[in-house]
């Protein structure tokens, strides 16, 4: 029998929940969808500049340009990849119950088409923003 939490002693409370793959991959969609929503009303907003004239807009966009918003494009284009593969696998299970039972191996691949979709993208990214900081 479990003690009432206010007799348990002080080490078993506040423990950090330590899950597995399922704890990562939930905390990781979740994550990467609040990238992504942020991205989206940063866009919104910089798009709805033009409102105000070419000239105001062309210095919002001039941002862009900056090296270490190349970083955070990168971030971001890394979190659509892993939201939308994720999604893809989320949407295995909810369809296919059965595929419950190949969670794991589910996961690895997943994590593992992430891994070799960012391979490319670093490269082509990742040249892009270092000729940016290094001029």
């Amino acid at each position: 029998m479990t003690a009432p939490p206010a007799q348990r002693r002080g080490a078993d409370r506040g423990k950090l929940y330590r899950g597995r793959e399922g704890q990562w991959s939930w905390v990781a969609h979740r994550v990467s969808g609040v990238i992504i929503i942020l991205f989206l009303f940063a866009h919104v907003v910089d798009t709805a500049v033009i409102g105000w004239g070419p000239q105001a807009y062309n210095r919002v966009i001039a941002v862009y340009r900056n090296p270490y918003v190349g970083v955070l494009e990168y971030v971001l284009v890394a979190a659509v990849l892993y939201h939308a593969l994720n999604g893809v696998r989320i949407m295995i299970t909810d369809f296919w119950p059965r595929a419950t039972l190949w969670y794991r191996p589910l996961f690895y691949s997943t994590m593992g088409v992430f891994a070799a979709g960012m391979i490319p993208i670093t490269i082509i990214m990742g040249n892009r923003i270092a000729q940016e900081i290094l001029h």
